[in-house]
């Protein structure tokens, strides 16, 4: 009871007199933010303000554009509230001279520029090199006083800054002896049990993250107290539960993709008998419906192959041809097949392709699914007139290739998400755009087993870029 009556006593002296300290330091700090970084915040406003005044009354003087001379006097007034609203908060006489001495110069400005715009309108001749001259010296002189505002905030924030360490250095020394004195005495009783409960923690959020990536193994043991213990069970049976499930789903799209695909390649080449006129001679009507039955069936075949695809590779099971090649005719193979699409929706497609290329190890239908996938989004997702660029390049001793569009962009959340199954970003005016959110986690998964890495790159409003390296 002594020896924890003294560590309370000695917390409660660090804590009090930390308090005082602390709020000795909290006034000082928030007066240095309410008057010197604000003062040096309308220094730079008043910079821009009068700079800005300068440019858009040149600029008027030689358009008399009246939208300019509006800019001007917004400006104006700009400058006007800034240089009131620093003289509000100005603690010192050398801040207030400075001000002062600002507003001056601002009024024998105003004065000269108002007189020379007055002469401009009535088309008056005048000595447009003397009215220069001496704008010029106005705002030299504003800019001269603004600099010396701006040297005295820093100096007296400087002021502010030396003396609060000078009075915390004596209660940092204290409140250090103080705190090591009661850490010491504390340690010994609180480490074992701190530990006992903080490494069970450590190794369940570590578990989280592998959970969080689609890892369910249920191989969590910990040795811990009672309560922790039994989460740790709890947690064994949510990941196998979880696994259980993750596998259920994956094999329920693998036989049903199997299933599927056999009718569905039956429907598609009896449409296609139906088209050539086997089963007679058809109408008009008849042709539009067929070729639609035929884009359609064509469609539900290729999520049918993706399905496929992406099961083996969840498998492990998928195998890859790799032998060497080059990839810039992969690239021109598949910016070939997306012409029409090009052309169609009248965008411009532009292809940059380092000439000094290595030959690199790849399954070359694979990689070609991949910048079919890749050039096919960004087809898709850029609007009528829009921009897709292709690059390809040697990087650190890897192949870098980026597909760049011009359409809505990826929001910053989705960028991590989009190469997961199933998943789609959404848009904005964009629920057309449909898709099976398959492309992106073949993409990833090919890219994987190349030994490489993919990514996305998004400024949402701006296009987006979807970058993958292959080792050279």
């Amino acid at each position: 009871m002594i020896g924890h009556l003294i560590i309370f006593l000695l917390v409660m002296v660090v804590c009090v007199y930390s308090i005082l300290k602390l709020h000795e330091l909290n006034a000082r700090t928030r007066h240095i933010q309410r008057v010197d970084h604000r003062i040096l915040d309308y220094e730079e406003k008043l910079t821009d303000s009068i700079l800005s005044q300068i440019r858009y009354k040149k600029k008027y003087i030689l358009t008399k554009d009246v939208a300019l001379h509006d800019q001007f006097l917004s400006t104006k007034e700009d400058f006007h509230k800034f240089l009131s609203e620093a003289l509000l908060i100005a603690d010192t006489p050398e801040k207030k001279a400075s001000l002062n001495n600002i507003k001056v110069h601002n009024e024998h400005l105003q004065s000269l520029i108002d007189k020379e715009i007055g002469q401009v309108r009535g088309n008056q001749a005048y000595s447009k090199r003397w009215y220069e001259q001496e704008t010029e010296k106005a705002v030299d002189g504003i800019l001269e006083e603004l600099k010396r505002l701006e040297v005295s905030s820093r100096y007296d924030i400087q002021q502010s800054m030396k003396s609060l360490g000078e009075s915390t250095a004596f209660a940092q020394k204290l409140a250090i002896t103080l705190s090591a004195i009661a850490m010491i005495l504390v340690i010994v009783t609180s480490f074992s049990i701190t530990r006992s409960i903080t490494k069970p923690l450590t190794i369940l959020m570590d578990k989280t993250k592998e959970i969080s990536k689609g890892v369910f193994d249920s191989n969590l043991t910990i040795n811990s107290p009672p309560e922790i213990s039994e989460l740790t069970g709890a947690f064994n049976s949510m990941c196998s539960q979880l696994k259980f499930v993750d596998k259920m789903k994956s094999d329920f799209f693998s036989s049903m993709s199997h299933e599927l695909r056999t009718p569905l390649t039956s429907i598609k080449e009896g449409v296609n008998l139906l088209q050539d006129g086997v089963g007679g001679t058809i109408t008009e009507k008849q042709k539009r419906l067929l070729a639609i039955l035929s884009e359609e069936s064509k469609r539900l075949i290729n999520l049918v192959n993706s399905l496929l695809d992406l099961s083996k590779m969840e498998a492990g099971m998928m195998t890859y041809n790799f032998e060497s090649g080059g990839l810039p005719p992969l690239i021109q193979r598949a910016v070939t097949e997306m012409i029409p699409l090009v052309e169609a929706k009248g965008i411009t497609l532009k292809t940059k392709i380092d000439e000094k290329l290595p030959v690199i190890e790849m399954d070359c239908e694979r990689i070609l699914q991949v910048l079919r996938n890749l050039i096919g989004n960004a087809v898709k997702f850029t609007p009528k007139g829009g921009h897709i660029g292709i690059s390809v390049r040697l990087k650190n001793r890897q192949v870098e290739v980026s597909v760049s569009d011009t359409g809505p962009g990826i929001h910053t959340e989705n960028l991590s998400t989009i190469f997961e199954k199933f998943h789609q970003a959404t848009f904005k005016d964009s629920d057309h755009i449909k898709g099976t959110g398959l492309g992106l986690a073949i993409v990833k998964y090919v890219i994987t087993a190349h030994g490489g890495k993919v990514w996305a790159e998004s400024d949402p409003g701006h296009g987006s870029s979807f970058i993958f390296v292959l080792p050279a």
